[in-house]
């Protein structure tokens, strides 16, 4: 059994579907290659093969080598969007590298049992099935309804993170709620509240009406109202009117005065326990101190001076509802007020006000507006722009209300978790978060993790009853465990205690995720495991949680383990849509992965169900068909495969803050898939045709030593083409640039460095290079040249596996199977799977690095591109295409003729001479490569001569009308004064390219006019 399998006692039940793994057969390959790449057969099958051979768990092979990561755990009942596909893409890439690289890599997955989100699915699903609302299931059976649930709709979304190809190691899988899980969130709930760090107090806490239960901040989407605006309420039939601002008085106690308060909220004002005003505020100084009439309450409240007042804000004047109002909330603290709560869990109005007793918040609203008219004491209302606060899950208007929460003191661990950045024990990247992690974390506001729902961790706190009259809070893992905590800690007579009874909330979500990269090795045991993977090595995840669970994960490791969780923290920025917004579910914008995967038509898009989020209430939500091109939108999305989403992912700068998303990107890099399965059609087809050429003829004995199926080796560097040597010159290069941008995380790169290789090198110019070659060249340079072109495709497949890790497979397990090592001439066994490959080595790939070849390439390069430029311009075919190269350089010239099949092939011309000199320039159209190089293309026998002199002297007097206005418009003093230096430079440079041009047209006109 490995270290990976052992547990301490019961922290871990591995789910029913990781236990025992049917062993799956290897896909068939007998076939040849299709004529063309399709995804979905090609992804068919890898997956449950690399399971099945445990290729995910690859044992340790250098001492001290690991690198472990946990996967950010997606909600129990959630599905993959495109925020999470990639997370998926980019850690198993990195997972993927590491893995090559030779490190022991533990990747572990897990599962958020998403207290609000999952409580919120299934109340609304036992509604719609059984017509049946918790509170009449009762807490046991509905707990026990969303377990249910989650067995049967838990495991979609691993279901997906397979489908994209996730390197996860399935026999670690995490579920925050299961009996590990709990153990750890039980264990350090009591250790911190031992500590003295957990308290219990009233706060004002983030409402939401509809799931009668507090939310977090992250789980509050703060919408930008410009003024009056309509919103459909969960609970209303009607719409109900936001952004408008209410006039209200209040009369003054012995006084014919009265003092106007601005509101959003009129409901709120039977909660009222003072009016606040600026000390310096010199038109209301007289009144504080004094005291006003309540409309409603019959009795009269304070007027007192704040220094936090906005005297710009309505009129100067702030009613204070502490019972409802954060900031309201510590103006009650500084001046002692009351707090008065008018809100019960359901947003009714309770009986602080008889009248109102029982009316919906808003309706309320209504009924305090038409009460104050009636009072004489409505002062008017006005529109006024304001961002409101909703329920990202319900659509909800969150509710700030008072309410007994526990609470975590977090200075000292928040001191601790900036100091850990500073020191440079943690590394964030990109290192422009470390500010935003410091102001953050200076601020040391405390924690409140308690929420008011059933599914979650049960908040192990007892409530203990004596019989003073005294209530005693004690944390414990059970009740007879809190009994004896109460008589030995204490010192309560046993005789006295009433009752004992469990705190009814459950814990923050964060709380148990805060745990994860302890927890999931086992904490708080000491395992093998957590000595031997903890702390972890990197933690990659959006930055739009890194204070929610980041820095709580850094604080709660620091305290309970006495190390950072992990050792650099990676940030990518938020996944956007084609209009920029943030893709989200509430607003109904996101994209399925599998959409893209598997392709999907337009009238499968529009049957999908709308988005039951905040944005249905406010605008017709994003729907996924506005994320598609124009050009698509009535033909929906086409096929693309995991491995192009992956790529697609991996190549952009996902260390941005935002990171736009377009679809025609995902069917590029689909094409691309389908280069790379021609390159590797064309090396299979290029060996079987070169074999069976050998077998035919009697000299394949003397070939006999130069197997076809071989990596190309050093010592055969001299017997090698120039552009072979090119070509790993160039592959050396890759491999330096793919290893340099994965340890600095910069994906993006190592995908850009790949396609340039595959398309522009290895594609473009190395295989068209080598036609001519396999097609007649001798048998020697058509071995190099298939054997050169076997170690760059192997190379670049073993460079592309990370991002591509169906494609590869797939093609890899079609090379030829006899292996050489690249730099030494022994053979060495086959890799079962391109996952057991060694990631190309910089170092062992330098040797192949060649300054010479890649300048001579180069120069072959620049020539070919003048030439076709030429050729394109003046409408020539290669069948009449002839030429001549002339330049002062007899280096260049030897080495020219030296490549001139490779030149005249990537010149696409048939006829080409390179001399130092030419006798008949007559007819010819010349272009200048540089001051001593030039060629020449003869248009004698390839275009009408009449005709090609019209169209240049139409374009030489365009040229020269174009030159003439230029030379005037900056000739005139009034532009040498006025216009910027840099200006006049860039001008100046036109001028001195169209006179360039022009000169050379007037050259090819003068040339095609000899007779």
């Amino acid at each position: 059994m490995s270290s990976g399998e052992i547990f301490t006692g019961n922290y871990r039940k591995m789910c029913s579907k990781n236990s025992t793994l049917v062993p799956s057969a290897k896909k068939d390959l007998s076939q040849p290659l299709a004529q063309t790449y399709q995804p979905r057969e090609v992804e068919r099958g890898w997956y449950s093969w690399w399971r099945s051979c445990r290729f995910f768990r690859r044992p340790q092979l250098h001492q001290g080598h690991k690198f472990v990561m946990v996967l950010p755990p997606p909600n129990v009942t959630g599905s993959l969007h495109l925020g999470h596909a990639l997370t998926c893409s980019l850690q198993d890439a990195i997972a993927r590298w590491n893995q090559m690289k030779g490190a022991e890599v533990v990747f572990v997955p897990g599962c958020d049992h998403a207290g609000i989100a999952t409580q919120a699915v299934v109340e609304r699903h036992l509604l719609a099935t059984l017509g049946k609302t918790k509170h009449q299931m009762g807490r046991e059976r509905f707990v026990e309804e969303v377990w249910k649930w989650k067995e049967e709709k838990g495991d979609a979304i691993f279901k997906q993170m397979e489908r994209l190809g996730t390197a996860l190691d399935w026999n670690r899988s995490v579920f925050t709620m299961d009996e590990g899980m709990t153990e750890a969130v039980n264990e350090a709930f009591i250790q911190l509240f031992d500590q003295g760090l957990v308290y219990r107090k009233h706060s004002p806490v983030n409402w939401c009406c509809s799931l009668q239960s507090a939310i977090s901040d992250i789980e509050v989407e703060h919408v930008s109202l410009p003024g009056p605006s309509e919103l459909r309420v969960p609970g209303y039939d009607e719409p109900v009117t936001f952004g408008m601002m209410y006039d209200l008085a209040y009369k003054v106690v012995d006084s014919e005065a009265e003092l106007v308060v601005s509101t959003t909220r009129p409901e709120t004002l039977l909660g009222d326990t003072a009016l606040i005003v600026h000390p310096g505020d010199n038109r209301y100084s007289e009144f504080v101190g004094k005291f006003v009439y309540h409309p409603f309450r019959r009795q009269s409240i304070p007027v007192v001076a704040d220094d936090g007042v906005d005297v710009h804000f309505g009129t100067g004047v702030i009613k204070v509802t502490p019972g409802h109002s954060k900031e309201d909330y510590e103006y009650s603290q500084r001046h002692k007020l009351e707090q008065i709560i008018v809100l019960d869990d359901e947003g009714r109005i309770n009986d602080i006000v008889p009248e109102f007793e029982g009316l919906p918040r808003f309706k309320a609203r209504e009924a305090v507006i038409s009460a104050m008219k009636q009072l004489k004491l409505f002062r008017g209302s006005r529109p006024h722009p304001m961002m409101l606060p909703l329920c990202s899950r319900t659509g909800d208007v969150i509710e700030a209300i008072l309410k007994p929460q526990w609470f975590i003191q977090c200075s000292q661990m928040a001191k601790d978790a900036i100091k850990a950045v500073e020191s440079e024990t943690l590394e964030l990247l990109p290192p422009s978060h470390g500010k935003q992690w410091s102001e953050w974390l200076e601020c040391g506001v405390d924690w409140c993790v308690s929420r008011q729902l059933w599914w979650g961790h049960r908040i192990p706190a007892y409530s203990c009853k004596l019989s003073n009259e005294r209530q005693v809070w004690v944390a414990a893992r059970s009740e007879e465990e809190a009994l004896r905590k109460l008589v030995q800690r204490e010192g309560v007579a046993e005789n006295t205690i009433i009752s004992i009874q469990q705190d009814e909330d459950v814990l923050d979500t964060w709380f148990c995720s805060g745990l994860y990269p302890f927890a999931a090795f086992g904490w708080p045991h000491h395992t093998l495991d957590l000595t031997h993977y903890y702390p972890t090595s990197l933690l990659e995840t959006g930055h739009d949680i890194l204070f929610f669970w980041v820095a709580r994960m850094v604080m709660l490791g620091q305290k309970l383990t006495g190390q950072i969780p992990f050792k650099t923290v990676l940030l990518h920025g938020l996944m956007c849509d084609v209009k920029g917004h943030k893709m989200s579910k509430s607003r109904g914008n996101v994209i399925d992965p599998l959409d893209i995967i598997n392709g999907t038509s337009v009238e499968e898009l529009k049957g999908r169900p709308q988005s039951a989020g905040i944005y249905s209430s406010l605008t017709s939500p994003d729907s996924a068909l506005t994320q598609l091109p124009s050009a698509k939108n009535t033909k929906g999305i086409p096929e693309c495969g995991a491995d192009a989403l992956r790529f697609t992912l991996c190549s952009s700068n996902f260390k941005n803050q935002l990171l736009s998303f377009d679809l025609t990107k995902v069917e590029q890099n689909k094409f691309l898939g389908n280069k790379i399965w021609q390159t590797v059609k064309f090396l299979l087809s290029a060996t079987k045709k070169m074999e069976d050429s050998l077998c035919l003829q009697e000299e394949s004995l003397a070939h006999q030593e130069m197997n076809l199926n071989t990596h190309v080796v050093l010592s055969q560097r001299d017997e090698l083409s120039l552009m072979d040597r090119w070509i790993l010159s160039q592959v050396s290069s890759l491999v330096q640039n793919a290893n340099r941008h994965f340890e600095s995380y910069d994906l993006h790169l190592v995908t850009l460095a790949f396609t340039n290789f595959w398309q522009n090198c290895l594609c473009d110019v190395y295989l068209e290079s080598i036609k001519p070659v396999l097609k007649s060249g001798s048998k020697p340079a058509q071995i190099s040249a298939i054997q050169t072109l076997l170690t760059s495709v192997d190379a670049g497949l073993k460079v592309l596996a990370p991002f591509m890790p169906f494609l590869t497979e797939e093609l890899y397990q079609r090379l030829p199977t006899q292996k050489i090592n690249v730099l030494q001439n022994k053979d060495s066994q086959s890799p079962e799977s391109i996952m057991e490959c060694d990631y190309p080595d910089p170092n062992e790939w330098s040797v192949w690095k060649d300054q010479e070849a890649e300048e001579q390439g180069a120069i072959i390069l620049e020539v070919a591109t003048a030439i076709r430029g030429l050729k394109s311009r003046h409408n020539v075919s290669f069948n009449n295409s002839q030429g001549t190269l002339v330049t002062m350089d007899t280096n260049m010239v030897e080495m020219l003729r030296k490549n001139l099949d490779t030149l005249k092939t990537l010149s696409r011309i048939r006829h080409l001479e390179v001399g130092t000199g030419v006798t008949n320039l007559s007819h010819s159209a010349v272009t200048t490569l540089s001051h001593s190089t030039s060629f020449y293309l003869h248009l004698q026998n390839s275009v009408s001569i009449d005709a090609e002199l019209s169209r240049l002297r139409k374009k030489e007097v365009k040229l020269k009308k174009e030159l003439k206005k230029f030379i005037k418009n900056t000739s005139s003093p009034k532009y040498i004064l006025n216009t910027p230096p840099k200006v006049q430079e860039i001008h100046r440079e036109k001028v001195t390219t169209l006179s360039s041009e022009l000169s050379q047209l007037e050259t090819l006109i003068e040339n095609l006019n000899k007779k």
